[in-house]
């Protein structure tokens, strides 16, 4: 390592000082850049290219567990230290993971729902339990908001809608497209916050017309909707933190891209043994 240090900066200072201050013979150094590389070199010249593919593919989001993961489809006995080694290497790192701040209003006097989902997040079958809530993107326009809808079963956003208003059409257009889309049988829980858009009469209306068991978190307990509030961790640390959006118009694409680009169908989720949403979907399917 020492010698390929010298290397790298021999072109700014003598070879002579760059041997005294590492205490490495000139001699050696000059053996080592003749010497045919060793095997293992060539072996982790070939993995850092890798890791650096997976790393950029993955909008730069991806750590070493989900490299890991990822190489294994290809190379079953990669180890954790290897693809360490090789992140150091390069320099490379998830994006910066700034705080995520939860807000949800829950100060109205509108009909609360009992929390029936009671934080049952695994084992479920498709269209059975899903999980909703809205967060807040900003663009130099103003705010943009986003009701998305997941499934628990497959982790797979299953609807949305973006608005520069955060209304109850919000969060009934997210639920109407999720329905539409999917068409699941009465029954299904339908476990949101208990913000005033889900707690409104239109929302309440459309649950109860679509066959759906209304769940709600309790009072000040995000961890009753962890599953949403990850996934709306994941968006902002991993894509909107990263942009300044000009217009709504190009946080809509983004986002929308996002969603159905990335997250549902290339990135690795842990919670369903780092599958895609769309592969634990066709999994359940063919279950």
């Amino acid at each position: 390592m020492r010698y390929a240090w010298i290397e790298t900066q021999r072109n700014m200072y003598s070879v002579s000082r760059l041997c005294r201050v590492l205490a490495v013979s000139r001699s050696g150094y000059c053996q080592w850049r003749v010497r045919a590389p060793s095997p293992r070199s060539l072996a982790n010249v070939a993995l850092d290219v890798q890791v650096n593919s997976i790393h950029q593919a993955s909008q730069r989001t991806y750590g070493r567990l989900r490299i890991v993961q990822t190489l294994r489809k290809q190379y079953p006995r990669i180890g954790h230290e290897r693809v360490r080694q090789s992140l150091l290497r390069q320099g490379l790192a998830p994006v910066y993971k700034r705080r995520y701040r939860i807000t949800t209003d829950s100060d109205h006097t509108l009909p609360i729902a009992a929390h029936v989902l009671e934080r049952r997040f695994e084992g479920w079958a498709l269209d059975r339990a899903w999980v909703g809530d809205v967060t807040y993107i900003a663009t130099q326009e103003g705010w943009l908001y986003l009701a998305a809808i997941l499934d628990l079963g497959s982790r797979r956003i299953v609807g949305w809608c973006l608005s520069d208003r955060m209304t109850a059409d919000l969060v009934c257009n997210a639920l109407k497209s999720a329905y539409w889309q999917h068409k699941p049988a009465p029954g299904l829980i339908m476990h949101t916050d208990r913000g005033s858009q889900y707690a409104s009469l239109a929302h309440r209306t459309l649950v109860h017309d679509y066959g759906m068991v209304a769940s709600m978190s309790r009072r000040a307990n995000a961890w009753d909707n962890a599953v949403m509030e990850s996934f709306f961790k994941t968006l902002k640390v991993e894509r909107t933190y990263q942009v300044r959006y000009a217009t709504r118009a190009q946080a809509r694409l983004d986002i929308v891209n996002w969603i159905e680009g990335f997250y549902n169908r290339v990135r690795l989720h842990s919670a369903i043994g780092y599958r895609t949403p769309v592969q634990m979907e066709a999994v359940l399917k063919a279950a």
